[in-house]
């Protein structure tokens, strides 16, 4: 495959998984100085090593966050919690890596992920009430009694 489709491909995944929204902010702030390296990650990253066959998604999202846990990338760390419900992971699943993680990478750094992990849900189920649609009262006599 030649670069320029790696590349294609690469944006298709990278915007699957992490989000139209992200993806678009970190294209936006991409520099003369920045562009090769955003060029790379999604040809090498996106295009190669997340399409490879030989596991899925939602395994490649859990291997992520427990891996963000083990190099304390907070930021990285925050960004894949959001991104691995794009590929199916549950909350439960999440805290069942934060556990693991906690006996092979250290208490401090599970503790480090529960909080950042808490914060980003709180977050998500916040802008999910905000765009939650209301729900329609229906009253006596208006037929649908």
């Amino acid at each position: 495959m030649d670069d320029t489709k790696r590349y294609q491909q690469g944006m298709k995944i990278r915007r699957a998984v992490l989000g139209d929204e992200h993806v678009d902010r970190a294209l936006a702030t991409t520099t003369d100085f920045s562009c090769d390296f955003q060029d790379f990650i999604t040809r090498n990253a996106w295009g190669d090593v997340w399409a490879r066959p030989g596991l899925p998604r939602h395994t490649r999202s859990l291997l992520t966050l427990a891996m963000m846990i083990a190099l304390n990338r907070d930021e990285e760390f925050r960004m894949h919690v959001k991104a691995a419900f794009n590929n199916g992971v549950t909350r439960d699943q999440i805290k069942e890596v934060l556990l693991q993680s906690a006996i092979y990478c250290g208490v401090p750094a599970a503790n480090s992920a529960f909080h950042i992990a808490a914060e980003v849900l709180q977050e998500m189920d916040k802008k999910k009430k905000r765009t939650a649609k209301p729900r329609q009262i229906l009253r006596r006599g208006d037929g649908h009694d």
